[in-house]
């Protein structure tokens, strides 16, 4: 008597489970088919950068043209990226010891650095690094070039650069030049002098400008190759005479001064900054760094600040900077073997 009525609850039973089986699955395909347009959402997301601060590694002290130029840059860059750019002082081993520390980190766009004339200098003037900076730092972005100002003690008999090459000719081993340290970018550019014109002149080395201009005001050194922002003051006081620029072309900053090219054909040196990063850093996170930078450097108002510091903007694109490295390395190579200098 119950069998009959047992099969209609073992059927509505079943009915009750397929209901379910299909609630789940439906629920489980429009789950599914509900995360399928956010999932490149979620990817970019993640894959965004910057997503957090920004570290920008200075191998100098603050206060120098590197670690001002990276604050200018960094400035600029947090407002237009949305995070801090934050600038971290590593100074030692004439900027091995920030270099190393770049080479060595994640190359995921978090952490960059300032690249210098030095670093170009370093790879031939240290026999051993733990880097190999043409290999392991990615070149980013140029910033900016300025020159050397040629100042002569006043007590020199010479007003031109043609007067003071006949007068350093004329007395070998009896003019004194200063520079900031043993391997420093001045110390190589009156070494490239010397080995262009022939003419022998003795190296005095400080620890730092201040020094080293003080000196030269004093006449213990006669001549100093001195960046243009720390020259200006001096020679307009007539504590120093300017014979010329480094660089190729004059300087806005010195417009009646030549080019020291202008007299020795081929001359040139210069101060150059740019912002690097470890190997393997992402191409679209390199390409959006170096096309924010460049906008940064046609702002007019870091254009004029660039000025105050006594250079100009240098654009360009990373595979541009790449061969300025290569150009400035093989080309201060050449000369720290021909001179024999060491690292102290």
């Amino acid at each position: 008597m119950d069998l009959p009525s047992s099969r209609p609850v073992h059927l509505h039973a079943r009915a009750t489970d397929l209901k379910r089986a299909h609630r789940r699955q439906f629920l489980h395909l429009a789950a599914g088919a509900a995360a399928l347009p956010l999932a490149p959402h979620v990817a970019l997301a993640q894959a965004a950068w910057p997503a957090r601060p920004v570290r920008v590694v200075v191998g100098f002290a603050a206060g120098g043209p590197n670690d001002i130029l990276a604050r200018l840059l960094g400035q600029w860059l947090s407002e237009r990226l949305g995070q801090p750019f934050i600038i971290e002082n590593k100074p030692g081993a004439s900027g091995n010891i920030a270099t190393e520390l770049v080479a060595r980190s994640a190359p995921d766009g978090y952490t960059l650095q300032t690249v210098s004339p030095t670093n170009a200098i370093n790879a031939t003037l240290f026999e051993r690094l733990n880097f190999d900076f043409a290999r392991d730092i990615t070149p980013v972005a140029t910033i900016f070039r300025g020159p050397f100002v040629v100042t002569i003690n006043p007590t020199v008999p010479a007003r031109t650069v043609p007067e003071f090459l006949a007068y350093a000719k004329a007395n070998p081993g009896k003019i004194n030049y200063a520079s900031v340290g043993n391997g420093s970018p001045a110390h190589l550019s009156c070494e490239l002098l010397k080995m262009m014109t022939g003419i022998d002149m003795v190296h005095v080395p400080y620890r730092g400008g201040a020094p080293a201009i003080t000196d030269a005001i004093a006449g213990q050194v006669q001549l100093y190759f001195v960046p243009t922002v720390a020259a200006i003051e001096y020679i307009r006081g007539g504590q120093l005479r300017a014979l010329a620029v480094t660089t190729l072309e004059r300087a806005e900053a010195f417009p009646d001064l030549p080019s020291i090219g202008e007299f020795v054909p081929g001359f040139q040196a210069s101060i150059w900054f740019g912002i690097g990063a470890p190997r393997n850093t992402p191409a679209d996170i390199v390409g959006l760094l170096n096309k924010e930078i460049n906008a940064g450097l046609m702002n007019p108002k870091i254009k004029e600040q660039l000025v105050a510091l006594g250079g100009t903007a240098l654009t360009g694109s990373p595979a541009e900077f790449r061969q300025l490295i290569a150009d400035e390395t093989a080309k201060w190579a050449k000369v720290i073997k021909f001179a024999g200098i060491k690292p102290v």
